[in-house]
């Protein structure tokens, strides 16, 4: 079962809107299938062996009485009498030469009948033709006296204009799918400015959406609209509670780093010092964790720019570090991107790849639908096994990176983290295939 079924969900629409056009369009094809069958074998056919019997029967009933006549004068006159009242154009060949047979084009299919109807009802050779003449049929039949020539209507033997049952109820169902449609993809819509708006609160940015459209649909948007109100109300509540947090430790710190200040330098002293100046640190590396950059709206961006410009901050601080764009969209380089926080994702991995590694290399991929960054260094890199850890807030694998060259507090990759996510993106850790260290790779949707 399952095997059958993967063919059928590849060839299957992707999207709801065109899955509920085929829910609705099936069972529309399906009955015009079967009224048609069942109109054309049952109804359509049966009438036209109806008509043509009658037909057949008055030809045969025309050929016994010119057989019974006594002369081909007799015969002529009588079929003369005879052809008004059955409205037939009958007329005597004496001289005549019937080649059984029937000419019709190919898709005449009440032609076939017709002519199977006839030659079974009358036993004499005959021949019939329905494309010489123009809504009639030419039917020649043998007899004793010559060769019974009759010109029959085209509507004696079958219905006429029968397509126009079939046209009309395809013109009308093909006008009701159109209307449809219509109403179908006006349904959609909302659904999908919902969706649009999701990803794009997922990506870091608020978009206008009004709830509208079935009452599922706007029940959902109400959902997704407090949801994003309680986000952004909580991410307000988590700014403010920690500016001040920020303000209250800054001010027994500001007091510590004065009274330093006047102290008589002593081995203590600068020991207390060396201790409020990593606390300042660490309290700014909170912060910015935890602050995020929420309010910053999403610009166009030349990533390429941004990346020359964490290369050279980071050349400023004595830590060289190459560079590699590539561009496969050299028409539109920009990309959607609240750049502040980009620019500390990249300088918290730059960092963190310099203070671990002698070497270096920052990496910049722009495609038609992604915007890819990665970090590459020769240092030790992170075992397979922990590197979901070190993408935790505070986590510092001592054993696993060199700590004697720098020391931090374990918030560089969670911020980097953190900035990946807010864009719809993601970090991800591995090995590096050109440098052999750690290569930290921030996949952002353009």
């Amino acid at each position: 079962m399952v095997m059958s079924s993967g063919p059928l969900k590849r060839t299957l629409p992707k999207s709801l809107f065109w899955r509920a056009f085929l829910i609705l369009v099936i069972p529309i094809l399906v009955l015009q299938g079967v009224v048609a069958s069942v109109f054309i074998r049952r109804h359509y056919d049966a009438v036209t062996e109806q008509m043509a019997g009658s037909v057949a029967q008055e030809l045969a009933f025309a050929v016994r009485l010119v057989e019974a006549a006594e002369d081909q004068s007799q015969a002529a006159t009588q079929l003369r009498r005879l052809a008004r009242p059955l409205g037939l154009g009958l007329a005597l060949d004496p001289n005549g030469v019937v080649a059984p047979g029937v000419e019709r084009v190919f898709y005449d299919r009440t032609g076939r009948v017709v002519a199977e109807i006839i030659q079974r009802r009358i036993a004499n050779p005959l021949s019939m033709d329905f494309r010489r003449l123009r809504k009639r049929v030419d039917i020649r039949i043998l007899t004793d006296q010559g060769v019974l020539r009759a010109q029959v209507p085209r509507g004696r033997v079958n219905a006429s204009n029968p397509h126009l049952v079939l046209v009309w109820m395809t013109v009308t169902a093909a006008g009701l799918t159109i209307v449809a449609a219509i109403f179908l993809r006006n349904q959609m819509r909302p659904i999908r400015e919902l969706a649009l708006a999701a990803a794009a609160f997922g990506r870091g940015r608020t978009v206008p959406f009004r709830p509208r459209g079935a009452e599922e649909v706007r029940w959902a948007g109400h959902a997704f609209l407090d949801m994003r109100k309680r986000i952004e109300r909580q991410i307000g509540q988590r700014t403010t509670l920690l500016s001040g947090v920020s303000h209250d430790l800054r001010t027994p710190l500001t007091r510590m780093k004065l009274a330093l200040a006047v102290a008589e330098p002593s081995p203590e002293v600068e020991e207390i010092g060396r201790d409020v100046a990593e606390m300042e640190r660490m309290i700014e590396a909170f912060l910015e964790f935890a602050r995020g950059e929420g309010a910053e709206e999403p610009l166009p961006v030349d990533v390429v720019a941004l990346g020359r410009e964490v290369v050279a901050d980071a050349a400023r601080g004595g830590a060289p570090v190459d560079l590699h764009p590539v561009i496969e969209t050299p028409e539109d380089p920009a990309v959607p991107l609240r750049r502040a926080a980009i620019k500390r994702c990249l300088t918290n991995l730059v960092d963190n790849a310099v203070r671990y590694g002698a070497r270096v290399e920052l990496g910049i991929r722009l495609t038609p639908r992604v915007a890819e960054f990665t970090v590459e260094d020769d240092g030790p890199g992170i075992p397979s096994d922990r590197r979901d850890e070190a993408l935790k807030p505070f986590s510092r694998l001592d054993e696993s990176r060199n700590q004697d060259e720098g020391s931090g507090v374990g918030l560089g990759l969670s911020i980097a983290l953190d900035v990946a996510r807010s864009h719809g993106g993601a970090l991800s850790l591995d090995d590096s295939p050109t440098l052999g260290g750690l290569r930290a790779t921030v996949l952002l949707p353009r």
